[in-house]
């Protein structure tokens, strides 16, 4: 990342708040009583000793830790230090976020503004955890595949669809699974060179995992888009590519939110496939648009 970007998606609160909404899952209920501590009050944690973060957190001094190593610090100290810089943050004048819970008589004003700030959140959450060693060696990865298959149920089957008519467009050969049984079939003949995406946002999407298990067997380079790094899925993925995991609401279900992230991470896929690909890519391209131009133009049927 520049370093513009990494001020407005790396620094130390927003990787912190990242990390909490995108690990709690995954976590102890103890555990997550302690993030969502952290996370809910960073000025009043930061101000606390091991001991007096496990007793407001009815945990022990050893959760405390345990939770501070999962956010990926060294250990309680280096998360105060973060917490500290969150609230400093907090309080150097910035607008208060906007609460994006929708009730049913919002007006459609309200419901615009809450799901533009959602949709920037997640993207920033997604952003700022996304491991990009891991994002670089799946696009050497598929710039270098004979052919690429990706796998995706429901919401994630259409952001599967959408990665490989991006990839077609620059002359690779990819395919979109959504039926279980076409993407075993297919993912039994994948070898050595070739590349399998599995995109599931829970990670524990059996008709997406059996096609990538089958494909990992068989020596292709697996990926998995995830917002669970810890899922079954990432048993048979080489390289695990996480996105932002935003809380579910009645009128916001996470196929909507968890979409938003996933095309970003499809969107950095195709983007450094294409930069690898350039001389290539550019020409397939050009003749992708030429092909279709007569359909855009003005007073075509």
């Amino acid at each position: 990342m520049t370093q513009d970007v990494k001020e407005i998606f790396g620094s130390p609160g927003g990787s912190l708040a990242a990390k909490v909404r995108t690990l709690a899952p995954s976590m102890t209920r103890s555990m997550q009583r302690v993030a969502e501590a952290v996370a809910g009050d960073p000025a009043g944690c930061a101000a606390l000793t091991v001991t007096g973060l496990a007793e407001l957190t009815g945990t022990s001094e050893a959760t405390v830790v345990r939770t501070a190593r999962l956010l990926g610090y060294p250990g309680y100290r280096d998360l105060r230090l973060a917490l500290a810089g969150l609230a400093a943050q907090q309080q150097s004048g910035r607008a208060p976020a906007i609460t994006t819970d929708i009730a049913v008589d919002d007006p459609i004003a309200d419901v615009v503004a809450k799901l533009a700030y959602e949709e920037q959140q997640t993207l920033a959450d997604t952003a700022a955890g996304l491991d990009t060693a891991q994002l670089g060696a799946a696009v050497t990865a598929l710039a270098a595949a004979r052919r690429t298959d990706v796998y995706g149920i429901g919401a994630s089957g259409l952001v599967a669809q959408d990665l490989t008519q991006k990839l077609l467009r620059i002359g690779l050969i990819a395919h979109a699974h959504s039926d279980p049984h076409l993407a075993v079939t297919n993912a039994v003949q994948l070898r050595s060179g070739d590349v399998a995406l599995a995109i599931t946002h829970s990670g524990s999407t059996g008709d997406v995992i059996e096609p990538l298990r089958a494909a990992f067997e068989r020596g292709a380079t697996t990926v998995a888009i995830t917002g669970r790094p810890n899922s079954p899925v990432t048993q048979y993925a080489d390289l695990v590519l996480t996105t932002s995991t935003s809380r579910e609401t009645e009128l916001r279900p996470a196929a909507m939110s968890s979409r938003t992230s996933q095309l970003l991470v499809v969107d950095c896929l195709f983007v450094g496939v294409a930069q690898r690909t350039y001389e290539t890519a550019a020409p397939a391209l050009a003749a992708s648009y030429e092909a279709l131009a007569h359909r855009h133009r003005s007073g075509s049927r």
